[in-house]
């Protein structure tokens, strides 16, 4: 029991990072119908934003107070590059084919990559490390340091702020879109912008608080990954993006809530997975252990577009007049 706990415990802090990365592409979709792939490398700049106010601004401390302050530097890198690609890369491609900003979504998040892996050391004014490897992640008090054991189950530090980032984003989102003035105009523009446009909403301006509102969440994430990993590096978002996607899907694309429960749903499940994979008997046993992770992560991803396409909980679909 205690082996299953601990495994609970690791899924949940795993699929909490999976919902904050998740809830940025699910918001997105529900307004523009636009799977950004280069969400993950948003996610990725939002953990270097975080590491740069640290090293420009305090470096060597490690007080709690130093925290908000980091993350308010990785929103400003998060919601700057996000708002930037919407301008310059998603904007003039809106009307085109389906295909092209996809395309370009997968081009954009290469150049970001790139980006940050050759220039990050090369900022005018800073002493930077290089971002061709792993960078030590500042650990703050409080947050990081001893685990905390209860009843033989280990919690990290990082995973309590993991999992109290997500509760507190969750319910400011939802407050947000359900009790503010811009909120309602993204639901409105999420059912039928040409009508949200004619009841005088601006939908550029909504299209783009969509983009930083998931980059913020995204920086977040960033934070939270830098906290509990110590290091970050720039092909961070490679993988975690595919799998908060696929959280997205699995919890029903465009639905806010869905793209929680679908984080949480396949951390937990990716965890336990890999831990009792390996006891299945004969020819399967082979395929347990964490090297098998991402292969059940995307099984059951299969599993779930074959059995119930919509998603855990359906994303909502209004008819377009």
């Amino acid at each position: 029991m205690t082996t299953f706990l601990q495994q609970l415990v690791n899924g949940l802090t795993l699929g909490s990072l999976y919902a904050l990365i998740a809830v940025g592409y699910t918001v997105v979709y529900g307004i523009v119908q636009l799977i950004n792939f280069a969400h993950g490398e948003v996610f990725m700049i939002g953990a270097f934003g975080a590491l740069a106010t640290y090293l420009l601004l305090f470096k060597g401390q490690t007080a709690l107070w130093i925290l908000p302050i980091m993350i308010i530097g990785a929103m400003i890198a998060a919601v700057g590059t996000a708002v930037l690609m919407e301008r310059v890369a998603y904007r003039p491609l809106r009307h085109a084919p389906r295909l092209a900003p996809l395309i370009t979504a997968i081009g954009i998040s290469v150049f970001l990559q790139e980006f940050v892996r050759l220039f990050f050391d090369k900022i005018p004014g800073t002493n930077f490390p290089s971002a061709k490897a792993k960078i030590p992640f500042p650990q703050i008090d409080v947050v990081t340091g001893p685990a905390i054991d209860l009843g033989g189950v280990t919690i990290q530090r990082a995973a309590v702020f993991t999992f109290g980032a997500l509760l507190m984003c969750a319910a400011g989102l939802w407050y947000f879109v359900n009790r503010t003035k811009v909120g309602r105009g993204m639901l409105a523009v999420s059912q039928d912008p040409d009508t949200a446009r004619l009841m005088g909403i601006n939908v550029d301006r909504i299209i783009v608080v969509a983009f930083a509102v998931g980059a913020g969440l995204a920086a977040v994430a960033g934070v939270a990954q830098g906290l509990q990993n110590t290091n970050i590096n720039f092909k961070m978002g490679f993988i975690a993006g595919l799998k908060a996607f696929t959280a997205a899907v699995l919890g029903g694309i465009g639905n806010i809530q869905g793209a929680v429960v679908g984080g949480l749903v396949l951390g937990v499940a990716e965890s336990l997975i890999t831990q009792y994979s390996g006891m299945l008997p004969g020819f399967l046993g082979q395929f347990g252990g964490s090297s098998w992770k991402d292969v059940w992560a995307f099984a059951l991803l299969i599993l779930v577009l074959v059995f119930r396409p919509q998603g855990l909980l359906g994303a909502k679909v209004v008819d377009r007049a």
